[in-house]
């Protein structure tokens, strides 16, 4: 089905979200529509964020607006669609547009596996009705099923559209791109050549997989690095749980824009425990891109400067090798929590592959080298 069918059917003319690859030709169309213009279509730190962002455009507007996310973002948007929207609160209506990784029988990446399983039986458990829109599903047959949501949402009930793979469609391929020269697996090898035999926490999304294949090339163990497939946003506070428990290693985050503004009270945390055999490093290349490309809120945020605010004693901007590899020695040196934040272009390698080894494997050969004594 064409994006622009099913956006005129809903009738909404305010759509915010999280990007998802499935949802690939609607952030798109949005993007190419609107930009991101806040009248129209603003990109969320998280997917709980972009529920509240809603439920105040419904309040200033009375419209019922749209909600766009991956299905691994249901968790954060349980909170405010439980105790906000839900019509024994407030009855805010919503419609949610979510994509399903993970769907059961159709292969998918370990971190999708159980969410896929439990897409549709959260949204039941939510009481929150839903349909599966597929590659099958005709404008008549979804013209019918707008027409019954809108009973729901007429009563003040969200409701969701889940869309599987290759569901919707959109004619132009939008260009994501930024003035920035240094790529991010670049700078992922320039780390680890420093890290030499540090714990590296990485994050989700094709900095994982970039990690993977240097250690590869260089025939450098995967023991060192735990690989945060899943839980977007977390992987800083993971290497904080190590950091704190294992002080006698040195521990790097290898931490992404989107990821980090996921959950940047994070920040926070780390800032105030000051660990100081912590070092996080933030790759900004302004856009979520493991699943298109869409710009994130980080475009103009600078990270050095709100570490600083969190309490990091030590922070850095790079946006030259020179002074990556500069700021990573002093890192390394250091006694003392620090961040790096790494100015990053769009873009990867076509063939990047992905980790072969199991999820955990991974983690039984990372916590095995956690117990190692420093050598």
């Amino acid at each position: 089905m064409n994006v622009k069918t099913m956006l005129d059917m809903i009738g909404a003319d305010f759509y915010t979200g999280v990007p998802d690859s499935r949802l690939r030709a609607l952030c798109d169309y949005l993007t190419d529509t609107y930009g991101t213009d806040p009248g129209h279509h603003v990109i969320a730190a998280n997917e709980g964020n972009c529920t509240a962002l809603a439920a105040g455009y419904h309040l200033a507007t009375g419209k019922i607006p749209v909600v766009y996310m991956q299905n691994s973002g249901q968790g954060n948007m349980i909170n405010p669609a439980a105790s906000l929207l839900n019509e024994k609160v407030y009855a805010i209506p919503v419609i949610f547009i979510i994509g399903w990784r993970g769907e059961p029988g159709i292969k998918d990446e370990p971190q999708h596996i159980y969410q896929g399983e439990v897409t549709i039986k959260l949204m039941e458990t939510m009481g929150i009705p839903s349909f599966v829109i597929g590659k099958e599903t005709t404008a008549e047959e979804l013209q019918n099923v707008m027409r019954k949501f809108r009973l729901f949402l007429g009563q003040g009930k969200a409701v969701a559209l889940i869309v599987r793979k290759g569901a919707v469609s959109y004619e132009r391929k939008v260009e994501y791109k930024n003035n920035y020269t240094m790529g991010r697996e670049e700078i992922i090898r320039h780390i680890v050549k420093v890290s030499k035999e540090d714990a590296v926490v990485s994050t989700t999304g094709k900095a994982s997989r970039e990690l993977f294949e240097i250690r590869e090339e260089n025939g450098q163990s995967h023991k060192y690095d735990f690989l945060t497939v899943g839980s977007m946003g977390h992987s800083s506070s993971i290497a904080l749980g190590i950091a704190l428990h294992k002080p006698e290693k040195k521990v790097w985050c290898i931490d992404g824009d989107g990821a980090a503004l996921m959950h940047m009270g994070a920040m926070a945390v780390i800032g105030a425990e000051k660990p100081e055999n912590l070092i996080h490093v933030i790759i900004n290349n302004g856009a979520h891109e493991t699943v298109g490309g869409m710009p994130t809120a980080a475009g103009g945020l600078h990270f050095a400067a709100l570490a600083k605010t969190c309490g990091y004693p030590y922070t850095a901007c790079a946006d030259t090798f020179e002074k990556l590899d500069e700021e990573l020695v002093k890192a390394k040196e250091r006694n003392g929590l620090c961040l790096i934040e790494v100015k990053c272009a769009i873009g990867a390698r076509e063939n990047l592959g992905r980790p072969t080894t199991t999820a955990w494997e991974n983690k039984e050969k990372f916590m095995e080298f956690l117990q190692e004594t420093p050598s």
